[in-house]
């Protein structure tokens, strides 16, 4: 585990970085590693397991992180990502009762389409970003951060309680599905085999209840979290190393583990919770004022609505923005500094971008300094070099829309 943890720190990558990770159970704090269904399955295909807050996850394979990374931009990656947090909210006032905690607006929502939507405070800081599913079988499907889960999950059930005693029709219920996310622009061709669906009638951000390789039940979803086209398959437990072997029998498909998922995700200016954005930052400061749903910001009638909805109007005091440089990877924590000299800011996320050959980061800045071209100075062990702030993604997202 040791060699597996200082490999990752010389290819730039901070374990702590990666998608943290959560229990299945309704508690989840444990003090025994927990496996996921496929555990066996990483051991076999030479899986490097580390402890990654309380699960033993593979952090990459016989492949290298970079093979891995490449090899998902060209051909299909499949990820076990079993560890993230999965809901249903049932009843009548379903709808209700997420606005009541997501800045989204989830009853626009067509049957079996999903949105990117993010859990608020009263102070307008960002709780989790979430993925919230109008599914046709009756239910809000939920898909959350694992390092969130005991916050998410005391959040949604206090706020179950709470329209309960008012009467209102509502209810949750976690799920023990495994999650494996298929990505790359090869994905559908090697799903499609196994599925009777058209595929291509299977946009970015919808789902429907299939059987896949003859395992029932499966819910598909068109996302992923890598820029690629890609499906997240929520499976029953029972069925996921059937799943996953079938789908490993196409020599287009390879395991990939943590490493890669941090990189590919970094490369698609796509945010990891705890480190680009937490409770201390806006949605608009993290550049993610698109998940405001227009009727909710008109209604200002989700929580922190009267911090975060002025700010789509003004200047805010820091952005998020992307950076690029040559010379040595930038890393978390890495001061930003004007060309003056002055710190002005802070790296969130950083690593050599495998695609580019260059090394790419998120990082908070004041407005005036969030145009893209515009020079900056960041230091990297204790020297300063020059860097330039990037439109994101760096890599050109590839998601399936309907044409």
């Amino acid at each position: 585990m040791r060699q597996a943890v200082s490999m990752v720190a010389r290819l730039g990558f901070r374990l702590q970085q990666l998608p943290s990770v959560l229990s299945r159970q309704l508690s989840c704090a444990q003090d025994v590693l927990r496996r996921t269904p496929l555990y066996d399955l990483h051991l076999a295909h030479g899986g490097k397991m580390v402890e990654f807050a309380g699960w033993s996850l593979p952090v990459q394979y016989r492949d290298s992180h970079v093979d891995s990374h490449l090899h998902t931009r060209q051909h299909c990656s499949l990820f076990d990502v079993s560890h993230m947090l999965q809901t249903k909210i049932l009843g009548s006032d379903r709808v209700k009762l997420m606005e009541s905690i997501v800045v989204g607006d989830i009853a626009e929502l067509e049957p079996n389409q999903g949105t990117l939507s993010l859990f608020t405070n009263e102070a307008g800081g960002i709780l989790d970003d979430l993925i919230v599913t109008n599914t046709s079988e009756g239910y809000l499907y939920v898909v959350s951060n694992a390092g969130c889960c005991d916050k998410d999950l005391a959040l949604m059930q206090n706020k179950v309680r709470e329209f309960q005693n008012k009467g209102s029709d509502v209810g949750l219920e976690v799920m023990d599905n495994a999650l494996l996310a298929l990505q790359g622009p090869t994905a559908a061709q090697v799903l499609q085999a196994g599925v009777a669906d058209d595929l291509r009638k299977l946009p970015f951000m919808s789902s429907a209840v299939m059987e896949v390789f003859g395992v029932s039940g499966c819910r598909v979803t068109r996302c992923g979290y890598t820029g690629e086209d890609g499906v997240e398959i929520s499976v029953p437990a029972a069925g996921a190393v059937h799943l996953a072997t079938a789908l490993l029998e196409n020599p287009e498909v390879k395991l990939a583990g943590l490493a890669a998922r941090d990189s590919l995700r970094l490369e698609a200016g796509l945010c990891l919770y705890g480190k680009d954005i937490d409770e201390r930052t806006t949605p608009v400061e993290g550049s993610l004022g698109w998940t405001l749903g227009k009727r909710r910001r008109a209604a200002m009638d989700f929580p922190g609505a009267k911090v975060i909805v002025p700010q789509l109007k003004s200047k805010v005091q820091r952005r998020r923005v992307g950076l690029m440089c040559e010379g040595a990877p930038m890393r978390a924590h890495s001061p930003i500094l004007s060309t003056e000299g002055a710190v002005i800011g802070t790296v969130t996320s950083g690593c050599p971008s495998p695609c580019l050959k260059k090394n790419v980061a998120m990082g908070y800045v004041p407005y005036e300094y969030s145009q893209p071209g515009t020079l900056l100075l960041v230091e990297v062990r204790r020297k300063q070099q020059m860097a330039m702030v990037s439109k994101m993604p760096f890599v050109p997202r590839n998601y399936y829309t309907l044409k």
